[in-house]
């Protein structure tokens, strides 16, 4: 057996996050992009190390599992999401499934009985048009062939399919979405080309308030072509929409590398935010600061939070990795004082105002990284709550958390092989974990967030 070589298999169950295990003969393969149940064909894409993994080619059989007709119209071509064929019960089972094999080896490890701790699975309000925020790419769907502005194919970093009915997103984002296609369409405007660094069209940032219906349309470009994109901008907020656009932008962005990031931006159309209201609090959103993507789903998930925090009556709470200060805010109720850190300056001015807003004055937050940061504050916490991004908490940073020894830490992830990672210093460091749970915030994706509550011994 080579690399290259055209296997078939049953996929056996997926680990998260998306590792689908086929077994073909002897040997055990990681192939991505499946569900269990599901005969597959693939290609044998790397084997060394003992570590075998394939390309995913065909599904030669449905699983049973599929038991639905997709609703999207590029489905499964799209890379977006994956599940649509499961019924969102399925979908839930599978990822508390995955979630607690990854965690049951830490919980035994805490002694007692695993069913106390694990609270299992919590799904959003929305299974589809839950997405408060996406990312649109600019490209075509072949070599040459005409613009295209969506989600990237499945396994291509190049090939982008025009997402004329996303589910992910509410229907008012789909309305943009063709609009805008089309005006760049119309005028034959080139997109951006990542390998020889030519071309206009970057992408199509959205972003809506749930509760408040308020949307932030982004052009992405470069400066490479001096078009007015003004008409384009009223025409968008002439558009029927079940909310409202109050804000349209011009990002321009030279960057080599294929992220929505801003050298420059021009407000064309009113203002550069937009509100949103979660479990009573609003918070003002800047085009670039953290928010999480399900609205629905971030009121289950800090809800959950809020139980874990409990009472913190007299105590100093740390919110690190604070974001806009969402989690600092709804903890600071309890609180005797909330530091939020936050490394993104935009997001740390965006918390102030928030904290302001909501008519909170025991919150500060602090701009640095959480590494540098916490050298310099002289207030030591009771209690700490952990929101790092998706790669976990800095290995650096780890030893000065642990260091405080406070009682109770919360960490929550959205990535749970980061959490994996790290529970084994926290577990070394006298904490056990009393509870854990999962929210579904990415309905028909493999991604979900986890939260747990360590207790120092």
């Amino acid at each position: 057996m080579k690399k290259g070589d055209i296997l078939e298999g049953v996929i056996e169950r997926v680990d998260y996050p998306n590792r689908g295990v086929v077994r073909s003969g002897d040997t055990e393969f990681i192939v991505k992009n499946g569900i269990p149940g599901q005969k597959i064909r693939f290609a044998v894409s790397r084997k060394r190390s003992g570590k075998c993994e394939g390309r995913l080619l065909d599904v030669l059989e449905k699983s049973p599992l599929e038991r639905r007709e997709p609703q999207c119209g590029i489905f499964p071509s799209c890379g977006g999401c994956m599940y649509q064929t499961m019924s969102y019960e399925d979908q839930l089972s599978m990822k508390e499934e995955q979630i607690k094999r990854l965690l049951l080896p830490f919980m035994e490890e805490c002694g007692g009985d695993v069913s106390d701790i694990w609270e299992g699975i919590f799904a959003g309000p929305s299974e589809f048009e839950y997405r408060n925020k996406m990312e649109f790419s600019f490209g075509d769907a072949y070599k040459d062939g005409p613009l295209t502005l969506g989600l990237h194919k499945k396994g291509s970093s190049y090939d982008v399919l025009t997402a004329y009915n996303c589910r992910l997103v509410p229907p008012d984002f789909v309305r943009i979405l063709n609009t805008v296609h089309q005006y760049f369409l119309d005028r034959n405007i080139p997109y951006y080309h990542k390998m020889q660094h030519i071309g206009y069209l970057r992408h199509l940032l959205l972003r809506e308030g749930t509760k408040t219906g308020e949307i932030l349309v982004h052009i992405v470009t470069t400066s490479q072509m001096h078009l007015d994109l003004r008409p384009l901008a009223d025409r968008l907020c002439g558009m029927q929409l079940d909310g409202k656009i109050v804000g349209v932008l011009h990002i321009i962005n030279d960057s080599l590398s294929d992220v929505v990031q801003s050298d420059r931006t021009i407000i064309l159309r009113g203002q550069d935010w937009f509100s949103e209201e979660l479990l009573g609090l609003r918070f003002r959103v800047s085009s670039f600061s953290f928010f999480q993507p399900n609205s629905g789903a971030a009121e289950v998930l800090y809800s959950k939070v809020r139980e874990y925090i409990g009472t913190a009556e007299n105590q100093v709470v740390y919110d690190l990795y604070s974001g806009t200060g969402t989690i600092a805010q709804l903890a600071a109720a309890n609180a005797k004082e909330v530091i939020g850190v936050e490394i993104v300056e935009e997001a740390v001015e965006a918390a102030r105002r928030n904290a302001q807003m909501n008519h909170i004055d025991n919150c500060r937050f602090l701009c640095g990284d959480v590494l540098k940061i916490l050298d310099e504050v002289e207030t030591k916490p009771d209690l700490i709550i952990l929101d790092p991004p998706r790669d976990g908490i800095h290995p650096k940073a780890l030893p000065k958390i642990l260091s405080y020894g406070v009682r109770r830490i919360i960490y929550i992830s959205c990535k749970a092989t980061s959490l994996a990672r790290d529970l084994p210093s926290f577990l070394q460091a006298g904490y056990h974990i009393e509870k854990a749970c999962c929210v579904d915030q990415f309905c028909q994706t493999p991604h979900v967030e986890t939260v747990c509550l360590l207790i120092h011994s």
